[in-house]
């Protein structure tokens, strides 16, 4: 059996140890220390923002966040409905309602009419949001030119969970810089990673003071242990930090390598009866995974398709099951980009995505192309 070929695996850069022995050479190996400080500096400075809180992962970010903005029990949260589980978990950890916005064709990140939709209904039945999570979905920004009005027209605050985004951007502006507060992801199969760890962005000191407080177990400026409000253990180590900060410093030329084989994907299997997510000409995405649909007509399915992969020892998956499809969820209000069907649904039916890490050999690349090839082939003959 050959070597397997995973999704999107961590690609260390080389520059990782230094930061990890320097760690080590301080002994600030627990949280916090010179990494740590400098990792928030260093995402500031790449993102263009003014300050930073480096976390455990960008879910803890999302709950301080929703924790920020007031959201409380009973309080309701206008959420991506395409997206990964950790961009909506922590609105039930407030004890609060998410309400699922579906995709918008072009990007397929969340639909201004599906979000308008959502506003009208809650102004409605006196259930408006007290905030709004958009997704940067798959590395590609989401249209704030059409989304950020609309939540300002109702005084709404807007979290960026661009947890798969780091690097890429939107008319010249970085991802993670577009809401009130943004969020990032540094878990394994990120662009970059830290391990596990994630990291909050915002432009307001004083939100990010706050939620560095209750990160750090809500602890008094007293000698001995005070607490007056409940914390977190939502901190990152110094040891993590220090991964971090040699990653970030590849951070570019992951996204070329990333980039360079969703074009070899494009073009060597522009044959075949698929489409692949739409590039925006409005941004740069960081091409964090090659993700693709088939064409309705096609006989085959993902399932299918992924596990004729499997065979060879390559990792595929299908796209983020939406969430108003999930049976936590499944009597949650959802709110659609067209009349008539969710687009959301529709991609999670029939997408797949593909091998796309940054280390990824031409020769493995060319495997999982030819694999394709057969596969499809095969369903002719």
């Amino acid at each position: 059996m050959q070597e397997r070929i995973y999704l999107s695996p961590p690609h260390m850069s080389g520059n990782e140890m230094k930061y990890i022995q320097e760690a080590f050479d301080s002994n600030w190996i627990a949280p916090l220390g010179t990494n740590v400080d400098k990792f928030e500096e260093e995402i500031c400075d790449y993102v263009g923002m003014e300050h930073g809180l480096a976390l455990s992962s960008g879910t803890a970010g999302i709950h301080l966040a929703l924790k920020y903005f007031g959201v409380g029990p009973g309080d309701y949260v206008f959420c991506s409905d395409l997206t990964f589980a950790g961009s909506c978990n922590p609105i039930l950890y407030q004890y609060a309602n998410p309400v699922f916005i579906d995709s918008e064709p072009e990007t397929w990140n969340m639909s201004p009419i599906a979000l308008e939709k959502a506003f009208e209904w809650a102004k409605k039945e006196n259930k408006m949001p007290k905030a709004v999570i958009i997704v940067d979905l798959y590395g590609q920004s989401a249209d704030y030119d059409a989304l950020l009005p609309i939540c300002e027209h109702y005084g709404v605050p807007v979290i960026e969970d661009a947890a798969e985004a780091l690097g890429a951007s939107y008319k010249g502006k970085k991802c993670g810089s577009f809401g009130h507060i943004g969020i990032f992801s540094f878990n394994g199969n990120k662009i970059i990673t830290t391990s596990g760890g994630g990291m909050i962005v915002s432009n307001d000191e004083e939100a990010i003071k706050k939620m560095r407080f209750w990160a750090t177990q809500s602890r008094e400026p007293a000698k001995h242990y005070e607490h007056k409000e409940v914390g977190y253990n939502y901190r990152i180590s110094n040891i993590s930090a220090g991964i971090g900060r040699g990653q970030l410093q590849a951070l570019d030329s992951f996204i070329d390598n990333r980039k360079f084989i969703f074009e070899q994907y494009k073009n060597k299997l522009k044959e075949l009866p698929i489409c692949f997510m739409p590039i925006s000409d409005l941004g740069n995405p960081n091409y964090w995974l090659t993700v693709l649909t088939l064409k309705e007509n096609v006989e085959l399915n993902p399932e299918y398709i992924i596990n004729k992969l499997e065979m060879e020892n390559i990792e595929s998956r299908p796209l983020w099951k939406p969430m108003h499809l999930q049976p936590i969820f499944i009597d949650v209000p959802m709110f659609y980009h067209s009349e008539t069907e969710c687009i959301g649904n529709n991609l999670f039916e029939y997408g797949i995505c593909l091998p796309s890490g940054s280390s990824m050999t031409l020769e493995q690349l060319e495997l999982v192309i030819d694999t394709l090839k057969d596969i499809f082939e095969s369903v002719k003959q």
